[in-house]
């Protein structure tokens, strides 16, 4: 059980304010797929999705997150569901019709989104008001990107969703078993992986990310580090930093304000307005340990208030 407790202060005196399920789990689907950007940094694409006459199955929500990835939302109904092995289920469907998911990203979002679709990061999200011991410990055993959110309702108007376990793979296609139908295959990009640009940098450089990632995952339990093609994407339930590497430097993007930052020439700088990789509005150029330092304030202020 969750040992969050939330109080509302009032003229100098506290007042514990007790959580609670949603009624219906309908409800609680509802309102999450509502406000999918704001709560989970993923864009709603359908709702009670059917898998087909084969399958026979219905995918609660289906999403597509700020990284391009494909997202399934399964809400845990009650205490003794499977949730796991249910998503797991859909999960290995939606690989296998590639093609499907593709037109529907077209129809809702767009060619271009659904150009950009990133197979490699495709996750599962579970969001229940509680789970066991058993559920955690079993997704650090699947080789799969899962992760486990905890939620409760508070008074009328207050919603905590909490990251209990989360399990991030380099690349979710390769995981599954010979003989399987695999995925497309994947279109040849002329841009270097962030792999790529990683393994050519200077020692110097890749020293510096390697400092800034030891950094930024301190930061809380609730960080997570997804390797993506061209970035690497630093996130609580949602992105707050991302890196592009480059043989001598490294691009930070972070979700603040640039109105709300003192830009300096060089270092910092708005890209409202400028297309990049990764997400955010706030560009850091990091070449160096000092301009590390100089990031670490910046990188804390979107952590705590993204």
């Amino acid at each position: 059980m969750s040992d969050i407790q939330l109080f509302r202060l009032t003229a100098g005196n506290a007042a514990e304010l007790s959580g609670r399920a949603a009624v219906v789990e309908k409800q609680l689907q509802s309102l999450i797929e509502s406000q999918m950007p704001t709560f989970l940094g993923v864009r709603f694409l359908a709702s009670e999705y059917a898998t087909g006459k084969t399958h026979k199955g219905r995918i609660d929500s289906l999403g597509l997150d700020e990284n391009g990835c494909p997202v399934i939302v399964e809400y845990k109904r009650h205490s003794n569901e499977n949730v796991i092995n249910q998503g797991l289920f859909y999960l290995d469907w939606l690989l296998d019709h590639q093609a499907e998911f593709r037109w529907l990203v077209m129809e809702q979002l767009g060619r271009e989104a659904a150009d950009a679709i990133d197979w490699s990061g495709t996750r599962l999200l579970c969001i229940a008001a509680d789970f066991t011991r058993y559920d955690q410990h079993a997704v650090q055993q699947i080789p799969r990107n899962i992760e486990l959110l905890r939620y409760k309702l508070f008074a009328e108007d207050l919603l905590l969703l909490e990251l209990v376990n989360a399990v991030s793979v380099g690349d979710v296609t390769v995981c599954k078993p010979v003989g399987e139908v695999g995925a497309a295959p994947k279109a040849v990009s002329k841009d270097k992986s962030f792999d790529e640009q990683y393994a050519v940098a200077l020692p110097e450089t890749r020293a510096v990310y390697d400092s800034l990632a030891t950094h930024v995952l301190a930061l809380g339990d609730d960080v997570t580090e997804r390797r993506l093609k061209l970035y690497t994407a630093f996130r609580r339930l949602k992105n707050f930093a991302s890196v592009v590497m480059y043989p001598n430097k490294m691009l930070v993007y972070l979700k603040l304000d640039p109105d709300s930052v003192s830009l300096e020439e060089g270092f910092s700088r708005d890209v409202r307005q400028i297309g990049h990789w990764g997400t955010g509005e706030l560009e850091l150029a990091v070449r160096t340990t000092a301009d590390l330092e100089k990031a670490k304030p910046l990188i804390e202020r979107s952590y705590s208030e993204g």
